[in-house]
């Protein structure tokens, strides 16, 4: 930067070339915002693809919520996300959710090696680190901008001065390169600072709940030892997170020190884990990958579980219900394999045997409107339009739960529109696609369901706010 307004002195005066170097140096300060930011915070501007599932995300629940209730987060309604990612990565970015990648459900092999990682992020919330993260990051932008424009002066000094002002050019560049190394480091260290303590928080909340640390120990040793050789010969201050060896060997003296260290899972929730991890592999693997995992020769519960789906998704729907069949009597109250009774039935072009199925988990499970939206999906799918008003019914049930699910909403249009209800039926395609992010087809639908309803009702209010909504 220096170099070239040195090389164009006469193209522009001294406080104009100032000028453009300040907007250069404000566009590499918003980079190494970006840069320094938390993972999530990044990841949440591209094409990330959520993952949703009753029974995994009632089981994050199941684990999260003696970990908040010890972390005094439990009244503040955070939530477990699923990212369609087969790394292994779990973060937080907004304060009231925690984001794990299915990769960490698959890769876990106990519920204690997921807990673990799940007590980590708590650790980050209850310790506001993302607030803080941003507040320093904006007392060291202030630091460096002022610093950088003491520099600034002083090159133009130089400037205006010819040859003689050299020395006064070159303090000025030595003065705006150091406080970009500064912010950097002084940043990472805080960075580092901040998982040190979620580790020592992740492993009291453990403690406090009487499971153990040893899952969370487990896990990040396993990372260290996949990081040692990337690691090798790097600077310890520009890492955003502590050295392995050092971060490994201060969790391990943490964890060791709880009196349930050695406390194993419960095997019923032991079950439930190996039950996720069976069917996130038989949803998002290949079929020969599943039988690599779960072959012919595995028996047990869970790999009949990933077979069943593998097989209804890539193979033969008679030999998959007949394998779903045998899960239904192995647990004749586990409504998650009615679901995916129905689900497999559903998708097969037989919505009406899917109703049935549908019905038995809907009852079994705890309010669980995903599967409540499934089976109004299959009520509008099937050729009988005396379900019509029941799948209204269903669905709006269903949807004032889940209110972030546009495939609901999509389910409701075509039920208000089989009734010949069209301006409920605009209204809830242009919601199914306000949620989808399509905001043009969204306030066109909404345009045209406003004009259909009569002005101030609930619906005319609801597809103005649609239209008048503005867009991040």
């Amino acid at each position: 930067m220096t170099k070239d307004l040195h090389l164009q002195p006469n193209k522009a005066s001294p406080a104009n070339a100032a000028t453009r170097l300040f907007s250069r140096l404000t566009a590499l300060l918003t980079a190494a915002a970006v840069m320094l930011t938390p993972i999530a915070a990044s990841a949440q501007q591209g094409d990330i693809r959520l993952l949703r599932d009753t029974e995994i995300e009632q089981l994050l629940r199941d684990y999260t919520r003696p970990i908040l209730r010890a972390a005094g987060l439990e009244k503040q309604n955070i939530q477990v996300v699923i990212i369609n990612n087969a790394s292994f990565n779990a973060f937080v970015a907004d304060g009231r959710r925690i984001f794990v990648n299915y990769g960490a459900l698959m890769q876990s092999q106990t519920p204690n090696q997921i807990i673990g990682v799940l007590a980590h992020e708590t650790g980050h919330l209850a310790g506001g680190h993302l607030s803080k993260l941003r507040q320093r990051l904006a007392e060291a932008q202030t630091q460096m901008i002022i610093a950088m424009l003491l520099g600034v002066g002083a090159m133009a000094a130089g400037a205006r001065g010819g040859n003689q002002g050299g020395n006064m050019s070159n303090v000025g560049a030595a003065a705006v390169a150091a406080p970009q190394a500064m912010m950097m480091n002084t940043m990472l260290a805080y960075q580092r600072q901040h998982e040190e303590n979620a580790d020592r928080a992740g492993v009291k909340y453990l403690t406090e709940t009487g499971q153990s640390a040893k899952g969370m120990y487990e896990t990040f040793k396993r990372f260290s030892s996949d990081g040692l050789f990337a690691m090798r010969g790097s600077d310890p201050y520009m890492q955003s997170h502590p050295m392995p060896q050092e971060r490994v060997a201060a969790l391990e003296g943490l964890a060791k020190a709880s009196p349930y260290w050695d406390k194993k899972d419960d095997p019923a929730l032991q079950l439930r884990h190996d039950l996720m991890r069976a069917k996130t592999s038989g949803f998002m693997e290949q079929r020969d990958t599943v039988l690599r995992r779960y072959p012919p020769s595995d028996t047990s519960l869970p790999a009949q579980y990933a077979r069943a789906i593998a097989t209804y998704r890539h193979g033969d729907l008679t030999v998959a219900i007949a394998q779903i069949d045998q899960l239904i009597k192995a647990q004749p109250n586990n409504p998650y394999f009615y679901e995916l009774r129905g689900q497999a039935l559903l998708e097969g072009g037989r919505p009406n045997e899917a109703i049935a199925p549908l019905r038995r988990a809907v009852q079994l499970a705890s309010n669980a409107p995903l599967i409540e939206m499934m089976l109004g999906q299959a009520l509008v799918a099937s050729d009988n339009k005396a379900y019509t008003d029941e799948a209204i019914r269903i669905l709006k049930a269903a949807i004032a739960r889940e209110g972030e699910a546009p495939a609901g909403y999509q389910q409701l249009a075509m039920a208000y529109g089989r009734k010949g209800e069209l301006a409920e039926a605009d209204l809830a395609s242009a919601q199914a696609a306000f949620l989808r992010g399509d905001n043009k087809t969204a306030r066109d639908l909404a345009s045209r369901a406003k004009a259909r309803f009569a002005v101030g009702t609930p619906g005319w209010v609801k597809a103005d706010d649609i239209i008048a909504a503005k867009v991040k």
